[in-house]
Order: structure tokens, then sequence, then C-alpha cells
């Protein structure tokens, strides 16, 4: 069961089970800075527990260039005769972890934090970095960052112009103060931003961001689709009913909604309070699954399933299967690699006991 990390809001409790629509998570700055650490399921990531494939070279690869990312950097010196070597390169201040879902970039991400030395250092999303300026503001949020040996962002993603210009400046000056980043992404970090906003127009700015990193491409197959195929799992009126049945009977925390419900409660609550809806739930039950055609309520479904993965938390459903809600021409758009990845941990979730 989770630990208490936000101040939940709970007006009334359905009988014999909670409702997540009946909790109103509310966070403030403190309590953000005090969650940007690994999430449950990555709390002893290290390189040793990441099992690359073998199919895929580049993840062994990967591991060795991270176990060396705060390695000292070799210099010049005097060389045989007294000549000078040529001094190596200057490594960049930032990693960025490029490739497709479920191929381990967060488990990466957290051992690199794990390993990271000194005891600043921060994990979180990218919309938790965001979320922090607004409720710190920015030049708060800065001092707060400013002297942190690791910053990690995983989800890397700019859906809007104003996102990229605060993290860009937010990033520049925790680099110019010696802090080092690391990031994962499905998009490498000049490609941020394209298909879902003028990318043109900010071009500078994402330019002036990528030139911090040194970006590390991650091949392979999604690690959740190697012994799970098909969709995400759908269970009858009466399956639905006997397993929270079963789940409370164990003295599990069980909540139990609408589909509807839950989507429109999403709506009226910040994405970075997402996390304080799941503390202590051990199992959610949605009815009436359905299609949605309404971008907005799908990216903040992704958000949520984002959460939900991150804290391991079992998902039971009816009506349509998660995988398929995202209706539409939406798999053809700029979010196409988030839903792909929300559709994958939905599979993934369904298919927990």
């Amino acid at each position: 069961m989770q630990s208490q990390r936000f101040a939940v809001t709970t007006p009334s409790v359905p009988t014999g089970f909670r409702s997540l629509t009946d909790r109103v998570p509310t966070a403030s700055g403190a309590e953000i800075v005090a969650s940007l650490t690994p999430p449950r399921q990555f709390e002893q990531a290290s390189f040793d527990s990441y099992r690359p494939d073998p199919d895929f070279p580049g993840q062994a690869a990967a591991v060795e260039k991270l176990r060396g990312f705060f390695a000292p950097q070799a210099g010049g010196g005097g060389g045989f005769f007294g000549r000078r070597k040529s001094k190596a390169p200057a490594a960049k201040p930032g990693i960025y972890l490029d490739g497709g879902f479920g191929v381990g970039k967060t488990h990466l991400l957290a051992a690199l934090w794990h390993d990271a030395p000194g005891r600043k250092k921060y994990f979180g999303t990218f919309i938790e970095y965001t979320a922090l300026v607004g409720a710190l503001g920015y030049a708060a949020a800065v001092a707060q960052l400013t002297g942190a040996t690791l910053i990690c962002i995983d989800e890397f993603e700019l859906d809007d112009p104003g996102d990229t210009m605060v993290m860009t400046r937010l990033l520049g000056e925790l680099v110019a103060t010696g802090t080092r980043i690391a990031a994962t992404s499905n998009t490498p970090p000049n490609a941020l931003g394209e298909g879902r906003f003028a990318a043109a127009d900010f071009l500078r700015e994402i330019q002036a961001m990528s030139a911090n990193f040194e970006t590390l491409r991650i091949d392979g197959t999604d690690y959740r689709r190697r012994s799970i195929e098909g969709h995400a799992v759908v269970s009858s009126e009466e399956r639905f009913d006997a397993r929270t049945a079963e789940a409370a009977a164990a003295d599990r925390d069980v909540t139990v909604d609408t589909f509807d419900g839950l989507i429109t409660h999403l709506a009226a609550v910040h994405p970075s309070r997402f996390i304080g809806l799941l503390d202590g739930v051990d199992l959610i039950a949605l009815r009436d699954v359905h299609e949605l055609t309404d971008q907005g309520q799908a990216l903040r479904l992704v958000a949520f399933i984002d959460r939900v993965y991150d804290a391991q938390i079992p998902v039971v459903t009816t009506g349509t299967a998660l995988d398929e809600v995202f209706g539409g021409d939406m798999l053809n758009g700029g979010y196409r690699k988030k839903y792909l990845r929300a559709m994958s941990r939905m599979i993934a979730l369904t298919s927990m006991d």
C-alpha cells in the first residue's frame, strides 16, 4: 500500500468501496519536491537488475555508458617526450535516453538516480517539474533545484510552447550551476514538439535545450508484450463483481467508478496531482469503458494511466478494452507515441493479479 504523499479530501465514500471521483488531492510545492523520487516499482532499480535484451546490443551499451556518467572526464596532459595529448571533447552535462516504449528507459533513469553521488537529487516526470514551477514560481523552483547533483526527467514531452520555454530556461540555469541532467522520451530532443505545435517558431529554444544532451539510442521490443499479447483484459459483470469482492475480502483497498465519472473527474484535477488519487489504492475497478473522441480527455487518461502504472495498481474493467479507447484519428496524430505507451501499459495493468 502506498504511503500518503498528498493531502486528500474525501467528501463521500460509496458503501463498501471507495471512489476515485470522491478524492480531491492537493499538493503544495513542498509536497511536490518531496515526491521527486523514483516511483515505487523503481525504488530498488539498479544497473545490475536491468536485463538487456541480447537481440539489441544497444541496451547493454547504454548500461555501460550510464555507469560512467559521473566518472571523472579524462583531460590533457604531458605525453611521450613531453608531447601533449589532445584533450577529449568536453562531455555534455545531460544524457537523453531515446527509444520506444517498454525498453527499460525509466528503469535505467532510476538506476542512474540511485547511482548518482550526493543527497540532493531529484526524479520526476516532465509534468511534475512544470507543476513545481507553477506551485513555487519560477525563481523559487530554480532555487529549490539548484545544487542538485542530478535532475532526472521521465517522459519528457513538450506539448505546448510555454512548457518549451520554461523547461529550456530552467535546464539552462541548472546546468550553468553544475547540475547534470538525464531524461527519457520516445522522441529525440531535436524533434520534440513536432506535430503538436508550430515547432519551427520555437526552433531556437528546442535547439538550445538539445545542445545540453548526448542522445543515447535504446532499441528493443516492448518488454510488457514479451509475455502478454492481444488486448487489455475485459471482465464480464459477474467477474467484475467477484474480483472487487475478493479484493475487499482480502482487506485490499478497492475503488469502483464508472469510466465517464473518472474522465470527468480527471478534468478537475491537475495532472501533477493524479498520484494523489491513488494513495493507498490496491485495485482500480472501472465500469462501462468506451471509446474517447475528445483529445483532451484522452491525454488526461494517458497521464492518469502513467501514474497507475508507476504505482503498479491492477485495473479491472467492463465495456470496451482499455487499449481501444483512443478513437477517431488519434493514433495518427502528434500524440501517437503517448497513446501507444498508454496502450502497452493498459494491457499490462489489466493482466495483473
